[in-house]
Formats: C-alpha cells, sequence, structure tokens
C-alpha cells in the first residue's frame, strides 16, 4: 500500500489549544518542513486526531448499522443502509476505514522514528495510538501492511503481515511504552500537545493497560480450543499489571461552535456551526430491535427483557407524538415503517464541543468484569460487570445517573440478558450490556465483539442476501491501485468476507 506522507508546519503549541480537523489534518498540508525533521511535541496533537474521525464516524456509522443499533429514516431518504443491510460488500464499501486509518497513523510513525533526543514520552503515546488504531485495522481486515507500512517513501508497497503476529507484536509495543512512560525521565514535559489527557503520562499507561487487555481478550476464545493461545494467554495475564482506565479516554483538540472544528461525530450527526441539521441529522434513527430491547418489549427475534432502560431516552428521541422511543425495522420500507421515528438522542448529540472517545470506562469495566469470569485477573466479575452499567449511565448523562442506574440494576439483576444472578451465561449478558454501553460511541466495537463471541443474538436485517453478517471488510480498491503485487497474493474473493473470518474468530 502506498501510503501518502505529506508536509506539515504547526508553530505554536497555542494552535493545538483551538483546532480542529481544519487545524490538525497535518496528512494534508503542503509546507515546508517535512515531518521528519518537526519535533514531536508539534506533531503529537494531529497525530492523535488525524485517524479519529473517520472512527467517529465511518467506523461507527457501519457498527451500529450492523448490530441492530441504527436504521434509516424511510419517510424521508430512500436506499438508506441498501449495501450495509444486503451485505454487499465490495472493495469501496467502507473503504476509507482504511485509507484514512493508516494514512493517519503516518503522523504516529514519524513521531516513532523522530532521531532527535528527549522526546521518549512523545514517542511512547504515539507507539500507544498506532497499537490502538492497527488492532482495529486487523479486527476488520485480518493480514494487513504492518512491519513494512508506514515506511515514507522508503517502502511504497509493504508486504502483509499475518494477524496474529501482529497481534502478538500490538503487546510488544504496549509493553515499550509503558515502560517508558512510567520511567518518566529524560524527557520533555508533555503538555497541551497531548488531546488525550493534557500530559497526565499515568493516565497513557491506565490506557496502554486496558487496550492490553482488550487483545487479549479478544483471543479468549481462541483459547478454548488452541493449547498454544492459551499457554500465551497465561503467560500475558499473568505479567499485565491490573491498571486499568476507570474515566473515559475522551479526544477534544479544542472543538468548538465555529465552522470546520466541531467535533466531527456532532458534525456529521448533529448540526452545523449556525444550528441547521446536519446531512446526517435526519437519516439516521433508532432501530426498533435496540429500541424495543431497552424498553423491555419484544423485539422481532423474541426477546422480552420486561425491564425498562431509561438509557433509552438518551440514546434516542422520545417522539411527541407517541410519548416513547419509536424504531424502524431493518429493512422496512415507507410502506410499512412507522409514521414517526426517533433520531439519535440528547446523550450522544450533545453540543460542537463534547468529547471525542477512544475508550470508555464502561468498556474498561466490561472488559474487567470478562476477564476476572473467565479467571485471567483478579476483581469481582460482577461488581466491574454493575460498574460498567454505572458508567454508562453517567456517560449518556441520564439524570441522577448513579442513583438511576442503581436502580435499573436491582430491578434487572434476576433478568436473563441483562442481570448478573438472571443470567445463566455471563459472558452473554456483559456482551448485551456492553453493547447497549457502546451504541452510538463505538458501534465497531460492538460489531467486532459480537464476532468473537456471538453475542447478543441479533436478527439479521429482512432484506439481508447472506445468511450471516461478514467476518471481514474486503481489501480496499487503493490496494489494488497502489499495493497489486502484494495484496492479490492474499487471493481475497468476496466470499470470503463470509467465509474466512480473523483469526481470533472461532464462532
Amino acid at each position: 500500500m502506498k501510503i501518502k506522507n505529506f508536509l506539515i508546519a504547526i508553530l505554536t503549541l497555542g494552535v493545538f489549544a483551538s483546532c480542529s480537523k481544519d487545524y490538525l489534518d497535518i496528512n494534508d498540508s503542503p509546507v515546508d518542513p517535512t515531518q521528519d525533521i518537526v519535533a514531536p511535541n508539534l506533531l503529537l496533537a494531529g497525530g492523535l486526531h488525524a485517524s479519529y474521525p473517520t472512527f467517529a464516524t465511518t467506523a461507527n456509522d457501519l457498527g451500529n448499522a450492523w448490530v441492530q443499533n441504527w436504521g434509516p429514516n424511510v419517510n424521508a431518504w430512500t436506499g438508506g443502509y441498501e449495501d450495509e443491510f444486503r451485505f454487499r460488500l465490495t472493495t469501496s464499501f467502507g473503504d476509507n476505514i482504511w485509507d484514512e486509518t493508516y494514512r493517519g497513523m503516518s503522523t504516529l510513525q514519524s513521531i516513532i522514528d523522530y532521531e532527535g533526543e528527549d522526546y521518549d514520552n512523545h514517542k511512547a503515546i504515539a507507539r500507544v495510538m498506532k497499537s490502538f488504531y492497527f488492532q482495529y485495522l486487523v479486527d476488520l481486515y485480518g493480514d494487513v501492511p504492518y512491519t513494512e507500512a508506514l515506511q515514507k517513501g522508503t517502502i511504497l508497497t509493504p508486504a502483509y503481515d499475518d494477524d496474529m503476529a501482529i497481534y502478538r507484536d500490538l503487546i510488544v509495543q504496549l509493553d515499550m511504552a509503558i515502560a517508558t512512560l512510567k520511567a518518566e525521565e529524560g524527557d520533555a514535559t508533555v503538555g497541551a500537545e497531548d488531546i488525550v489527557f493534557q500530559g497526565d503520562l499515568s493516565q497513557w499507561v491506565k490506557f496502554a493497560n486496558t487496550l492490553k487487555l482488550r487483545i487479549l481478550l479478544r483471543q479468549s476464545e481462541l483459547a478454548e480450543t488452541d493449547g498454544e493461545t492459551q499457554s500465551y494467554l497465561n503467560t500475558q495475564f499473568a505479567n499485565l499489571e491490573q491498571n486499568f482506565l476507570t474515566e473515559n479516554a475522551t479526544i477534544n483538540p479544542g472543538y468548538s461552535d465555529a465552522e470546520g472544528k466541531q467535533n466531527p461525530f456532532y458534525a456529521a450527526y448533529g448540526f452545523d456551526s449556525e444550528g441547521n441539521a446536519a446531512g446526517r441529522r435526519t437519516f439516521d434513527v433508532a432501530a426498533e430491535y435496540a429500541a424495543n430491547f431497552l424498553k423491555g418489549d419484544a423485539t422481532e427475534n423474541g426477546v422480552t427483557t420486561g425491564v425498562y432502560d431509561p438509557r433509552v431516552e438518551r440514546l434516542y428521541e422520545v417522539l411527541d407524538s407517541a410519548g416513547e422511543v419509536v424504531g424502524i425495522q431493518q429493512g422496512a420500507t415507507a410502506t410499512t415503517a412507522p409514521d414517526d421515528l426517533s433520531y439519535l438522542g440528547p446523550g450522544l448529540i450533545v453540543s460542537s464541543e463534547q468529547d471525542g472517545y477512544l475508550i470508555t470506562a464502561a468498556e474498561s469495566f466490561f472488559l474487567q468484569s470478562e476477564a476476572a469470569f473467565r479467571g485471567y485477573t483478579a476483581g469481582d466479575a460482577k461488581t466491574l460487570f454493575q460498574d460498567g452499567i454505572v458508567a454508562s449511565f453517567e456517560l449518556l448523562g441520564v439524570p441522577d445517573a448513579a442513583a438511576t442506574a442503581m436502580t435499573y440494576i436491582s430491578g434487572s439483576n434476576s433478568q436473563n440478558l441483562i442481570g448478573w444472578d438472571g443470567s445463566a451465561n455471563k459472558i452473554e449478558a456483559i456482551m448485551t450490556q456492553k453493547w447497549i454501553a457502546l451504541n452510538g460511541i463505538n458501534g465497531i466495537e460492538a460489531f467486532i465483539e459480537y464476532n468473537r463471541t456471538g453475542y447478543p443474538d441479533f436478527p439479521l436485517p429482512i432484506i439481508a442476501e447472506e445468511s450471516q453478517r461478514p467476518f471481514r471488510l474486503l481489501y480496499p480498491a487503493s490496494e489494488y491501485s497502489n499495493n497489486s503485487a502484494n495484496v492479490a497474493l492474499q487471493n481475497q474473493a468476496i466470499s470470503d468476507a463470509f467465509n474466512t473470518p480473523i483469526f481470533w474468530d472461532v464462532n
């Protein structure tokens, strides 16, 4: 793959305090000097943000469509989510997930490769975020260019690496980064250029540990039938520092209501700087499955919890006409859909200045709960599970969140799928609550976890042309144009999206 590397000049750290994509999109800047000689502190904000808009919009959108969270407003639009619901995958389907993720990581690699001294912590942070995005590339594509990728002008057609081998090396990279971050010696101070933790290196250590936990757990189903993987996980978990995120890891370079500086999710699904509805504001609505599940009503595949989850009113708008959230069955037409449908709600569409989310506290707690339940880590799995629910209520801004969450937990504890004591299958309960907590926030993570575990057990859209959801995306057209010899060696057919899972996927 030909990774584009452009030139950059950022004059002061003050830029970072008020910048958004227009200021941070350093890969599109044609001015001197080159990234090779720009100090990492001047590159870090742009490197941290470069891949995020695609992660928050395109990838998030696709995931929410594929896990029964969102549907199209067929009363105002035609053809919405047609390819997503029919599973018509091509080399252009979701292609900017690949293109923009790699393009964004080129700046992170420039930081890592910087030959000057005194920027070890900046390099460690870049290493962590590079690992963060490479995990998603592997989870969505399998084998990808890794060891030869991001090599500026020296390797224009990088070879593909084995997906499991990449996963193993991500742990090595994170261990290197953690060791550097914990030393906190002999390095330039990390300050405002860190648009995630504002220079708090201890939080970066927690982020890296949480990312390690996610990478390791992604392989836990494989370990049940593969002795080598089980041995590997046992060793890695024995050495894993149980120092994980308990707060949301957010990203915000100074989002504002000014044109071009809005939070990218809000700019896509909310309103523009003049208060006009964005293009997707009137398009995306609640999927009937998620809306009914959260209301405790029967879903189209017969699931009924009987427990009303107040998060539904934060994830989707309550309609004045119905007095409740109303969703659309995925694949329904204007002829069969309700006349009024609920748009995305106030827990997601907050303001132009709202933070973006990388890893939420809720996701961290659910990861910890799963690891404890599987016996890999210490801690009480039930308590961590319930901590994840509370964190989700808080993130979505449910009124009196902590108390309301505890009332919900008390009322749902004995119920299958959503309560700890009432669920015979604890992994299914964890995945179901994680699905709720990731709704609208990180839909692609929910989809990947569905592929790993098979939970929740969603119905297919009624217009699906395949008997299952895809395991992976297809390599994009850009690879066939710019790295044809190497992508050809993958021998990928369209059917591979449904027949060839990622290495960790045994369900």
